[in-house]
């Protein structure tokens, strides 16, 4: 089953901000940890839905990020100045891009065009979202664990939407928050987002697969539940093998990787025309991996 609107997931665990973009409340005895960053402009549905859902921000320890794209962190910056007592986790090569001036004006420039996207330009007005480098962290890396205090996060290692990629396991709930490593939840199916190396994606996607999961936690279009949940890095495995053929397919057919991005970016919007992304974005980001199977396929 799936769930695409604010609420409690579990016990102690909820989902706040939108329906294209969210993140997850989780406590444990000793506080909470914010998993996801989501997009900028759900920060004041976040604020309220807090106060609706009785969650209070002193409890508010941790912020755990998955991967450094704009879409993923933009809520971070108002959280940490307004407390600055919380601590950040995120990948070695996720501190790494985040302190580089060029990324962080490309995450803050893109949060502005979805928001208008979405029509929502107004929620970043007089808001403090913006990342400058006053932001800084912990690492955490594949075997590691975040304890709540009798809830523990296990992290893995999941690149291939990005090299920066995470993922976080809690076994009690078995509960997976995978990011767009493990798919996005799409309608009613799964985009399998393989941005950088879908090889690598695709090998992430087979790491993940034994895990026990009752909860898919994904961080646009909602959460996944039951047996959906059980089977969805499953589809997302199939829908990826499927993505990446039509996408050698198209070029192939095109024959450089310019014009193969655009057509698969036209093909795309004219199926999945509500997509929260912006065209121009998702072009990019097609352009970014035909370069990695154009690669492939000359190797």
């Amino acid at each position: 089953m799936r769930h695409r609107t604010a609420g409690k997931v579990a016990e102690n665990l909820w989902y706040l901000g939108r329906e294209e973009s969210g993140v997850y409340w989780l406590e444990g005895k000793d506080g909470a940890i914010m998993i996801n960053g989501g997009l900028a402009h759900i920060l004041p549905d976040v604020r309220r839905q807090m106060r609706g859902f009785g969650l209070d921000p002193a409890k508010l320890t941790k912020i755990l990020i998955l991967h450094s794209h704009f879409d993923h962190i933009g809520v971070i910056p108002w959280f940490t100045r307004n407390n600055p007592g919380i601590e950040v986790y995120g990948s070695a090569e996720t501190w790494r891009i985040l302190q580089m001036q060029k990324a962080i004006d490309i995450a803050n420039q893109f949060s502005r065009t979805v928001a208008d996207k979405m029509g929502l330009g107004a929620a970043l007005q007089d808001v403090d979202f913006a990342w400058r480098d006053d932001i800084a962290g912990t690492t955490v890396g594949d075997g590691d664990r975040i304890d709540l205090g009798g809830t523990t996060l296990n992290i893995l290692f999941t690149p291939g939407h990005t090299h920066c990629s995470i993922t976080a396991y809690e076994p009690v709930r078995k509960a997976l928050f995978a990011s767009d490593a493990g798919g996005i939840p799409y309608r009613d199916g799964s985009f399998a987002s393989a941005n950088t190396n879908f090889t690598q994606y695709l090998e992430s996607l087979e790491k993940m697969k034994p895990l026990a999961v009752d909860y898919l936690c994904a961080d646009h279009y909602g959460y996944v539940t039951r047996e959906e949940a059980r089977g969805f890095i499953d589809l997302t495995l199939r829908e990826g093998r499927k993505l990446r053929a039509r996408m050698e397919g198209i070029l192939r057919e095109k024959g450089n990787v310019d014009e193969a991005a655009k057509a698969m970016n036209v093909l795309f919007y004219r199926e999945c025309p509500d997509y929260f992304i912006a065209p121009d974005i998702l072009e990019g980001v097609f352009r970014q991996m035909m370069r990695f199977l154009e690669k492939n396929l000359q190797s």
